[in-house]
């Protein structure tokens, strides 16, 4: 099995974005024979033409598009950043000011005055996916292989969606290929959630049934992962029934879970029969540009600068890490936990002094072990978007919701407990609303730096609540539109509720 994180990726997807430019906004340069009348045509060119779909889902600084763009897993302004620090789960982080701290606060007012790198941007990924099935379906190319390639524009573009909702709710979007190069491009009118929702459903759905589960590149797009954010989808919508029969069939798909929870983020096991979907990193990715291969540098968010380390120099901030878990949420583990065991307590620091309790925000987080080239920022560790105990733990709670506290939500949350914590089942007299805070905590627990934690607790009504507990105040449950769009928009575009 080859592995999809090659440098020439990234030269072959700036040849493809320079030709694909929606040719109304952007004039794109085309050099040498190439041309939108010649390309794409054949099997092999829309093989190319289709890596377009994966281009806001690394793991880098960014891309160029317009304006400078993170992606929806960058290290900086990046799903975890976004979903897991503005949580309860971890400290605030002033060290660095500025976007750091005001996520870690659960503030995003300041999101009002971002610029063109702002997320919002990516309704012209949305677009240029449109524009991309077009040319899929209306080429000489076989059924089978449009299906194929439509899976992944559909995918990217129902994953983008899903991410945007969970932003800004549901945003104005060109599903309509015909509205490309027209004066509808003009009208930022949102959708209806109903409508955008039904959108995001219809694309993971269509790339369910056309993906393999396995395919023979390592880090495309698959049908597990199709199936997970469907399900997640289900889940945040509260469609408990749908969610249940995706997690059923899921069940079917002979994944299982590691009984080593650590072995889940180390280079050498992190292809397993847990991991559904992870972004295929490299140790040797350069940081410098943003060409390179995808990279993993948590290690440097998450380790202290004074932290002794036989692999890298501590990390980037001090006197803690970026993401640095509150002590209150390390004391919710049973001291038994096996999942508790990648947070650092205590440490002797390079300078000799003891750093514990008194002196420590909260525990040295080391989910990510620093274990490739001595001396490097980056690791070798992919990074899971998509594990099957999520599957499992979203499951019992469609259960829960629908029908009590069943033996059968409880089994499923104990398979996870037993296998990833090493602890005793959960007590079987909880009722309904007990078992389902019991699998909100056993999320938390299994979950935490993976960018779950902020839909979670929307979804179960505690935005606020477990926000509170650890002395943060959230300016609303999602984004707010920046300034820019709405000044653009002649009025027909509207500002987040909230804002």
């Amino acid at each position: 099995m080859t592995t999809f994180n090659k440098y020439t990726l990234y030269s072959l997807l700036l040849l493809v974005i320079s030709l694909s430019a929606c040719k109304k906004n952007f004039d794109p340069v085309i050099t040498g024979v190439l041309s939108p009348d010649n390309f794409p045509r054949t099997e092999a060119d829309f093989n190319l033409y289709t890596l377009q779909a994966y281009k806001p889902f690394g793991s880098k600084w960014g891309y160029n598009d317009v304006a400078y763009q993170n992606m929806f897993f960058s290290p900086e302004y990046g799903h975890l950043a976004m979903f897991d620090l503005s949580t309860d789960l971890f400290n605030t982080f002033s060290e660095w000011g500025g976007f750091w701290e005001f996520f870690s606060r659960a503030n995003f007012t300041f999101l009002r005055t971002q610029d063109k790198t702002s997320h919002f941007e990516k309704v012209r990924y949305v677009t240029g996916m449109t524009q991309v099935l077009k040319d899929i379906a209306t080429s000489s190319i076989s059924e089978e292989a449009k299906n194929r390639f439509s899976a992944e524009a559909r995918m990217g573009r129902g994953m983008a969606m899903y991410y945007l909702l969970h932003m800004y709710g549901p945003l104005p979007v060109i599903l309509d290929p015909e509205k490309i190069n027209t004066e509808a491009e003009k009208d930022l009118t949102r959708l209806s959630r109903e409508a955008f929702v039904a959108s995001i459903e219809s694309d993971l759905q269509f790339a369910a049934d056309h993906l393999v589960q396995s395919p023979t590149e390592y880090g495309r797009f698959n049908k597990g992962l199709a199936m997970g954010y469907l399900m997640r989808l289900y889940l945040n919508e509260k469609n408990w029934q749908r969610a249940e029969a995706v997690g059923r069939e899921m069940m079917g798909m002979g994944y299982a879970l590691v009984d080593d929870y650590a072995s889940l983020f180390r280079e050498g096991t992190e292809r397993n029969n847990e991991t559904i979907y992870a972004i295929s990193v490299d140790p040797t990715a350069p940081t410098s540009g943003n060409f390179g291969g995808n990279f993993n540098a948590y290690a440097m968010y998450c380790l202290p600068g004074d932290f002794q380390s036989t692999k890298i120099s501590g990390g980037w901030a001090n006197p803690n890490g970026v993401f640095c878990p509150t002590w209150q949420f390390y004391d919710s583990f049973d001291p038994a936990d096996k999942r508790r065991t990648l947070m650092v307590p205590s440490y002797t620091a390079k300078d000799g002094r003891e750093r514990n309790r008194s002196n420590m925000r909260g525990p040295v987080l080391k989910k990510y072990p620093d274990e490739s080239s001595p001396g490097a920022d980056v690791q070798g560790n992919d990074i899971p978007l998509l594990r099957y105990a999520d599957v499992l733990l979203m499951l019992a709670e469609a259960i829960n919701q629908q029908q009590g506290p069943t033996a059968e939500a409880f089994n499923l949350v104990n398979e996870v407990r037993a296998k990833h914590a090493g602890l005793e089942p959960l007590s079987n007299d909880l009722n309904q609303a007990q078992l389902n805070d019991a699998i909100l905590q056993e999320r938390a627990w299994d979950l935490y730096l993976e960018g779950v934690r902020k839909m979670d607790l929307i979804r179960h009504g505690k935005w606020v609540s477990s926000l509170q507990e650890v002395g943060k105040t959230p300016s609303g449950e999602l984004f707010p539109v920046p300034q820019y769009a709405l000044d653009v928009s002649g009025g027909t575009l509207t500002q987040t509720t909230g804002y």
